[in-house]
This record gives C-alpha cells, structure tokens and sequence, in this order.
C-alpha cells in the first residue's frame, strides 16, 4: 500500500489557501517584529539631554506603545514590508492553484 495520496480539487485549493494565509499572518508578524526593534534601536539613542520624566514606567509605557504601533503598521500595510515579503515566500513555495 504505498500509493500516492490524491487531494480532492476542492481539499487541494483549500490547503493552498490556508497555506496563502498562514504565509501572510507570518510575513504580518515578521513585519511587527521588525518595525519594533527598529523603534527600540530609535529610542535607544542618547543625545545627551535629561530626561524630565524618566523612569521605569515611562519605559514600560514607551515598550507598549512602540509595540502597538508596530502591530497595527503591519495589520494595515503602511510599510508594506509584509506583502513585500509574502511575495518573496509564495516565489519560493511555488505558484497558487
């Protein structure tokens, strides 16, 4: 019994679909990664000033908020890294049926 299993046009779509989708949630992710390091990477410079309202909180509250950002800029597009990078990947795992 070792015979090829065949899909179903309908199954074989449908996994490809999912496929597409999991593909873009994961380039969405990255994108969110990305764009939040960078934004650590940003706040990470010191130009020498002091901070009138520095203190742990305040860094926790920067964290969050740079975070959010970063999750809605991916889930929007305003960078388009994302589609730029699902783009990439569907080249590489081949074309949709």
């Amino acid at each position: 019994m070792s015979g090829a299993i065949s899909l179903s046009p309908s199954v074989a779509a449908s996994s490809a679909t999912d496929q597409r989708q999991q593909l873009a949630h994961a380039a969405k992710q990255f994108e969110a990664i990305f764009l939040r390091q960078m934004l650590a990477a940003a706040r990470s410079t010191d130009f020498g000033g002091n901070d009138l309202f520095g203190s742990s909180s305040e860094e926790a509250f920067t964290e969050m908020r740079d975070a959010h950002f970063a999750d809605l800029a991916s889930e929007t597009g305003a960078f388009g890294m994302a589609d730029a990078i699902e783009a990439q990947l569907t080249r590489l795992t081949g074309p949709e049926k």
